[in-house]
């Protein structure tokens, strides 16, 4: 692997994790103040400025904090307050202007990427500026807080009745009345129409004319969000593994549960050739069939909390974790410890009261997610399954469609066509990505309009930027030099490493 490009793989983590923790580039930081402090609100101020310190994780960055209206159609109403962070360009001479950041969710800090000093290439860390805004109700920004207990008492999205559905939309409810109880302002008005005002807030204080924007997964609506409201603001634009915000619900669901089948089938087909793969040899569909025959008689041990028992639920969210990077080697070990268990002792877990949890006061007001009650969920199970038999979903996807049943906030900026884009826009992103349907970026590739280039990256994982130096080198040439590489350009797929090799 080269330095500053190809990211380090991550062992598998337990598969009882929430699965929008899968999802966070990092969670709050140790030295935010308690957990269960919520200011009271501010009036905003319109000539608000940006108060900066130095960063306490890296003392050459900046980081600070800024007022805006908690409702923008109130803006003389109450605030909230930002926090940011920027690493300046590594060489001023040269500097070309402000890269803002944003590595999705929703939920991801920004202000840790901003301060991930690995992440992009040499050239875009010497010409930037990097910035990195927590959204609000994210991280540092008037973060949306719930009670653990009842966060980790969400029922499983795949309701095998009348009666668990509409269990889903109680707890919903109940849910969003204990986070707004706990998380201020922001909690109403979390919407990404409202991040991309935040953003253009930052540029303003910022003193900078234009702004360029690298977003990856959920931070790809962010930046479709920002150059429809704001074309002439934008010096250049990298989507990475993009969310089509002009999807229907069955687009949503059916396009989600195909990448997810895919990204299993990549998995067993790797299994098939590599004799590092800890189930060489073996029919990993079988394996996989017994262990969801276990997980749904509910007698699956979670090999690495025992006795703790995996529902299917939890099985099907394990693999797609694992698919992210991928992580095929040590999801491969899960399997097999999983299946054939070894005895172990309970692994104790943290004693926590709160939890950052802004995913479904985000995705609720951003998404129209319709589902006609039973009748309709049960056929979008049904649909979600027969394009994907080992998965039965993209969990992320259902996640997002189970939670928002119920839940009380309308969306604010649902679902609409893609204006075509005024600026040269670069989409990045994997032929094999678990989470973004590669569908999904060619439609939006097409929606922007003939200014925009699809970098197709053939290989498996979420996020293509760092996965080859291909891709890459295509967005570090395009943000540095506005330079966009041909149409119909590919990158080859790199095959993934054990962790730690490499």
């Amino acid at each position: 692997m080269r330095a500053g490009h190809q990211r380090s793989l991550r062992p598998v983590t337990a598969a009882v994790l929430t699965l929008t923790t899968l999802l966070l580039y990092a969670q709050r930081p140790a030295h935010a103040g308690p957990a269960h402090t919520v200011p009271p609100p501010q009036r905003y101020d319109n000539a608000a400025v940006i108060r900066w310190e130095p960063c306490p994780e890296d003392a050459k960055a900046q980081c600070g904090t800024m007022r805006v209206p908690a409702d923008w159609s109130q803006p003389y109403g109450s605030s909230i307050e930002l926090t940011l962070a920027r690493r300046p360009a590594g060489d001023p001479a040269r500097r070309i202007g402000v890269l803002m950041v944003n590595p999705g969710g929703p939920g991801a800090s920004a202000v840790n990427q901003a301060l991930d000093t690995e992440f992009f290439g040499s050239e875009v860390e010497r010409r930037f500026d990097i910035v990195g805004i927590d959204p609000r109700g994210v991280g540092r920004s008037a973060p949306i807080l719930c009670s653990q207990d009842l966060v980790d008492a969400k029922p499983s999205p795949l309701a095998a009745n009348e009666t668990e559905f509409a269990r889903l939309g109680t707890y919903n409810r109940r849910l969003a009345k204990d986070c707004a109880s706990r998380s201020g302002p922001a909690f109403h008005h979390a919407g990404t129409d409202n991040v991309a005002r935040d953003m253009d807030a930052v540029r303003v204080a910022l003193g900078e004319q234009k702004i360029s924007f690298y977003g990856a997964s959920y931070g790809s609506l962010i930046g479709q969000l920002y150059a429809e409201r704001y074309p002439t603001r934008l010096r250049a634009l990298v989507l990475d593994s993009v969310m089509d915000h002009s999807s229907g619900i069955e687009d949503f669901l059916g396009r989600t549960a195909e990448s997810a089948q895919d990204s299993f089938e990549q998995f067993v087909v790797w299994c098939g050739r590599d004799t590092q793969c800890a189930l060489h040899g073996r029919d990993v569909k079988a394996i996989w069939a017994r262990l969801m025959e276990r997980a749904a008689a509910g007698t699956l041990n979670d090999p690495y909390d025992p006795p703790a028992k995996l529902r299917v639920w939890e099985l099907i969210s394990a693999a797609f974790s694992a698919f992210y990077d991928p992580q095929w080697f040590s999801f491969a070990h899960y399997l097999k410890e999983a299946y054939e268990p070894a005895p172990a002792g309970r692994r104790a877990l943290p004693d926590l009261d709160l939890t950052p949890h802004a995913f479904p006061a985000v995705m609720c007001r951003d998404w129209a997610l319709p589902v006609g009650g039973w009748s309709g969920y049960q056929k979008l199970l049904a649909g979600a399954a027969a394009k994907a038999p080992q998965m039965r979903a993209s969990p992320l996807a259902l996640t997002a469609v189970s939670g928002c049943e119920g839940w009380p906030d309308p969306p604010s900026d649902p679902q609409h066509p893609i204006p075509a884009s005024d600026v040269p826009v670069l989409v990045v992103n994997s032929r094999h990505d678990p989470a973004t349907a590669y569908a999904w970026a060619k439609n939006v590739a097409r929606q922007l309009g003939p200014k925009t280039r699809l970098v197709t990256y053939d290989g498996w994982g979420h996020v293509a930027y760092g996965h080859s130096d291909c891709v890459s080198g295509a967005a570090d040439r395009y943000l540095t030099a506005l330079t966009l590489p041909a149409t119909g350009t590919t990158c080859p797929p790199v095959e993934p490493v054990p962790y730690g090799v490499g």
